[in-house]
């Protein structure tokens, strides 16, 4: 018998497909890049740094991103991409190299009062699963165990058509798991009837004090007055028992008004629908004050706030239902799935223990499955959103963040740190824009945009490693090493706030005072109370002005100019210059260019292809009629001053024939926060996160106030920019007004006159107060993980 050898007859020559190692991009013009050429290496983590407006978003999202997911759209079918959102391909001349890209961006979750972090996450889905399988006792399918789903019961006669004809007899029931009082909300709403309506005039008299609804409106005055049901000139607190139930109660009714059919409705049902079913946050500003004054919000009496009806949360396994496991912090439910030992359960207690441990590991192990999504704040987003990808069996594919330590303290951006190292290392491209040195010195390969924002950027300054960005002269490598120092003097407050007994969310009965004529920074980990204990307990009153993390709502019809109210003062200057109405100044008024309504664009869908933007050509971009741009102010038109930047407009509406004080005094808080570079006419879906928080900064430092809460402000914001926030502070705090501000950054921390530290840890771990002193007072005690990293960060 002859043994057979083999040998591996493999060539050491390198394969011709290990050769595409590189994304490559040539001549990318999108928003502000200029002609940009860059190769980005794979399977390695790649950090994108510049100012804010430099263009690293417009590089990665706007270029590499968007046209990987473009690509992958067209794979599928006609009829499906029909139902998928439309892309256009980004302004580039060559993209190469490019793989399945997967974004994981800083936008806020939904705030749809039946979204949680276990429906954005998948993971009360499976725990409804197991509830149906082994909960004692069995009231049925996982939809029993779902506060989405109500229950329906139903009998009657059906036709069964076999054979002879007959109808028979038959009965129809599905067990859901909505609290029938609450419909699966968590709350109830009581509505202060007081707040609609003045009784004491009739409803042709001008009785509605509801927002929008005129004495003579078509749709809600006059239904009511000429339905048939009530006396439109009797004052309300003169109608009779049967008048008031159809007035505020009376189901949809079919009635006819001067010959048009409509539907009557009783008032509250149609308050309910009308405002009450809709996202408070995308509500306009005085619709949302009129619904936080006419309606209070209490926890639902049947449920308990659990959303649930009462036979599932009765189906219990070991002694827990569903409620009461939802209500768990995740870290305690791993450990209690961890606990069940059920061999039929075995492939998906695995799952659930595997989502709960990424809970965990990414640091959010202190929230619970049922709290709300809209709560979440954008760290928190974002995080949760990469739960998803953490247990993902996929490799060779392209992860896209956008700023991951958004949220995050000092201590919890180590872990960040390792979460994105573990990513790339099973050969995955990472590709982070991001500020913070901490992140951006695990970097293989940096990227450095600038060497300016908005006009003076989109180009590269430097590629390499860490360690050529510290050595180069760019904006980023000359700041990589900042180090703010400690005030040697710091404020004496000039009063306090009184914080007593404070028990929202984590928060243990905390007593703090805060002080006035200071500023004020609150830290502690990621979920330790701070939000809970400032946005919570502080009374939203007089003087008081909160700028949180919510986002600002526009479509591409809004920029800076519109959102912040610079428009107003701009057109009554031109109208007043020119002996006009101010309605022409405005591209979604009267001034609009008739061919492009005004958008400077013409969208053009295109049902079998990616819909196309073209400029229009009947304005060139400019947005407005020919007519309109003939009239000047200061020897500029309405387009080419909304084309200016802020810089460029403060000067212009500060002096001269064009002066006018209202405008400028918005445009000065504006390049008071940084965002000097912006054009006064870009769309705001092109902003980034950090710009757009800033932007809401400048416009309520506008309002009236004696104190200001900020809610981590340096989000967004590069490290030279970073000293130019704490000099807008020194000038809030010197003019009398009281700033809290809620941060992690050190260089805010160790600028503060006062610290008030919360923890010790996360969740219950947290929620009690571990210092309050002065920074220098934390350095020396080094008592809280706060002091450690800020003792680090000084140098001390």
């Amino acid at each position: 018998m002859s043994k057979v050898i083999t040998t591996d007859q493999r060539s050491s020559a390198a394969h011709v497909a290990d050769g595409h190692d590189m994304i490559r991009v040539r001549g990318a013009r999108e928003n502000n890049l200029k002609g940009l050429d860059i190769e980005i290496p794979k399977r390695r983590l790649t950090v994108f740094t510049g100012v804010s407006g430099s263009g690293k978003s417009s590089l990665v999202f706007g270029t590499i991103a968007a046209e990987s997911q473009r690509l992958i759209n067209e794979t599928y079918s006609t009829f499906v991409q029909g139902f998928m959102p439309s892309l256009a391909r980004p302004e580039v001349d060559v993209l190469d190299g490019l793989t399945t890209a997967i974004i994981v961006d800083q936008e806020r979750l939904g705030s749809d009062p039946r979204s949680t972090v276990g429906t954005v996450t998948d993971a009360h889905a499976m725990l409804r699963i197991l509830f149906s399988r082994l909960g004692d006792p069995h009231v049925g399918p996982p939809g029993a165990f779902s506060f989405n789903v109500p229950s329906v019961r139903a009998s009657g006669a059906i036709t069964v058509e076999r054979g002879n004809k007959k109808a028979v007899k038959a009965t129809f029931n599905r067990v859901g798991g909505m609290c029938p009082r609450c419909e699966g909300r968590g709350s109830v709403s009581d509505i202060d009837l007081s707040r609609l309506y003045d009784d004491s005039k009739s409803i042709s008299g001008g009785a509605f004090t509801i927002p929008g609804w005129k004495s003579d409106g078509w749709w809600t005055v006059r239904l009511y007055a000429e339905s048939g049901f009530l006396d439109p000139n009797k004052p309300i607190r003169e109608f009779t028992e049967g008048e008031m139930r159809d007035f505020l109660h009376k189901e949809p009714t079919k009635v006819k008004v001067e010959g048009v059919n409509l539907t009557y409705e009783g008032l509250i049902p149609k308050i309910r629908k009308s405002f009450l079913s809709k996202d408070r946050e995308a509500m306009q500003p005085h619709i949302r004050a009129f619904v936080d004054e006419a309606v209070t919000f209490t926890t639902c009496p049947e449920c308990h706030g659990t959303r649930l009806g009462p036979e599932a949360r009765s189906s219990k396994i070991r002694g827990i239902s569903i409620a009461e496991a939802s209500a768990m912090e995740i870290r305690d439910l791993a450990e209690w799935v961890r606990g069940l030992d059920e061999p039929s359960m075995a492939p998906l207690l695995d799952v659930l223990r595997q989502t709960f441990d990424s809970f965990t590991e990414i640091g959010l192990g202190y929230l619970s499955l049922d709290r709300p999504s809209g709560t979440l704040s954008g760290g928190e987003a974002q995080r949760v959103k990469m739960i998803r990808h953490l247990g993902s069996s996929l490799t060779d594919v392209t992860y896209v963040f956008d700023e991951p330590t958004i949220g995050l303290h000092p201590h919890d951006i180590r872990r960040m740190n390792d979460l994105l190292l573990k990513l790339r290392d099973k050969g995955n491209t990472v590709l982070v824009v991001e500020h913070k040195p901490e992140t951006i010195a695990i970097a293989d390969h940096v990227v450095d945009l600038g060497p300016g924002a908005g006009s003076a950027g989109g180009s590269v300054c430097f590629e390499g490693t860490v360690e050529g960005l510290r050595a180069g002269d760019t904006l980023t490598g000359r700041h990589f090493d900042d180090r703010a120092t400690l005030k040697e003097k710091v404020r004496e407050s000039t009063g306090v706030v009184e914080i007593r007994g404070a028990d929202a969310h984590n928060l243990r009965d905390v007593d703090v005072d805060v002080p006035l004529g200071v500023l004020c920074v609150v830290t502690g980990v990621a979920g330790s109370g701070k939000s809970s204990l400032i946005h919570g307990s502080i009374p939203a009153g007089a003087g008081v002005v909160s700028i949180d993390q919510t986002a600002i709502r526009g479509s591409r019809r809004s920029n800076p100019a519109t959102y912040t109210g610079l428009l107003d003062p701009i057109r009554k200057a031109f109208a007043k210059a020119n002996g006009v109405k101010p309605a022409l100044f405005s591209a979604n008024s009267e001034g609009a260019c008739p061919d492009c309504n005004g958008a400077g664009v013409i969208y053009t869908d295109l049902p079998m292809a990616a819909g196309v933007t073209t400029l229009c050509e009947g304005c060139e971009g400019r947005r407005f009629q020919a007519a309109v741009l003939e009239y000047r102010l200061g020897g500029r038109d309405i387009g080419e001053v909304l084309a200016m930047s802020v810089s460029e407009a403060e000067g212009f509406f500060d002096t001269g024939e064009a002066r006018t004080p209202a405008a400028h005094r918005i445009l000065r808080r504006l390049d008071d926060v940084g965002l000097g570079y912006l054009t006064l006419g870009q769309p705001l879906t092109t902003l980034s996160g950090g710009e757009r928080q800033r932007l809401k900064l400048a416009t309520r430092m506008g309002e009236k106030g004696g104190c200001y809460i900020l809610d981590e402000p340096t989000t967004g914001l590069h490290l030279a920019d970073v000293e130019q926030l704490l000099g807008l502070l020194d000038r809030l705090v010197d003019s009398g007004t009281s700033v809290i501000v809620i941060e992690h950054h050190q260089a805010v921390m160790a600028h503060a006159d006062w610290i008030i530290d919360l923890g010790p840890g996360a969740g219950h771990d947290g929620g009690r107060v571990v210092f309050e002193g002065t920074p220098a007072d934390l350095v020396a005690a080094r008592s809280t993980l706060t002091g450690e990293h800020l003792a680090e960060y000084v140098g001390a």
